[in-house]
Order: structure tokens, then sequence, then C-alpha cells
């Protein structure tokens, strides 16, 4: 069997634009695919992102991405002030739980990211 290279998410966007803008705010860079889709890779993690939203789907989406570090990666994404540049984006502080820690992102369309380490 060869060795698994990759996971790429599809997801969604309300407004493409804004999803586009906010991702490479977030640190990702866009590579443009198709006019209506993009890859967005930071170091070597990549996703997807279409023009097109479904509501239940979006609603339903959550990625969790693993992080080296959760509590650099909060004070990271409270320096960006992605919550007062885009309507409808949440952050939610560090939580521990029994397995490790994540943060929480809403991105504009309301898909959920965490963001998080384990022990």
């Amino acid at each position: 069997m060869r060795q698994l290279k990759s996971i790429r998410p599809f997801i969604g966007a309300k407004n493409f634009g804004v999803s586009r803008n906010f991702y490479r705010d977030l640190g990702f860079e866009e590579v443009i695919l198709e006019p209506k889709l993009s890859l967005f890779i930071r170091e070597e993690t990549g996703f997807y992102l279409q023009d097109y939203y479904a509501k239940d789907w979006i609603d339903n989406t959550m990625i969790f991405m693993e992080v080296a570090d959760t509590e650099e990666f909060w004070k990271e994404l409270l320096a960006l002030g992605l919550q007062d540049k885009y309507e409808n984006v949440r952050i939610i502080p560090v939580k521990t739980m029994d397995w490790g820690k994540e943060c929480f992102v809403h991105d504009p369309s309301g898909i959920l990211w965490h963001f998080g380490e384990f022990f």
C-alpha cells in the first residue's frame, strides 16, 4: 500500500469573494484552480473552497486542523482582528479537554473550524 500524502476537504462559501479574503487573511495561500474553485494551502495542509452554498451543508461542516501550539495559535488569531473585519466571524478561546486543547473559528459562511493540539 502506498503512503497517504494529504487529505483536502471541499468546503462551500456563502460569499465566495469574502471567504477567499478571509482565508488569505488567516494565513493561507490561494491557488486559483477555476473561476469558482480555489485551493488554500498553509504549510503542507490545504482545502478546496468552492463558490457554492447549501445552508444545511455549510451549517453542518466542521473541520479540525492540528496545530503545534494552540495557545500560540490563539494569540495569532486575536492579532488578526478577523471578528472586526468580517461579519459573522466568531472566534472562541482555547478550551482544555482530556485529549488536548482547541480553539474555534466560525468563518464568514458559518463553517466551524477547530484548531487544536493533542496531549
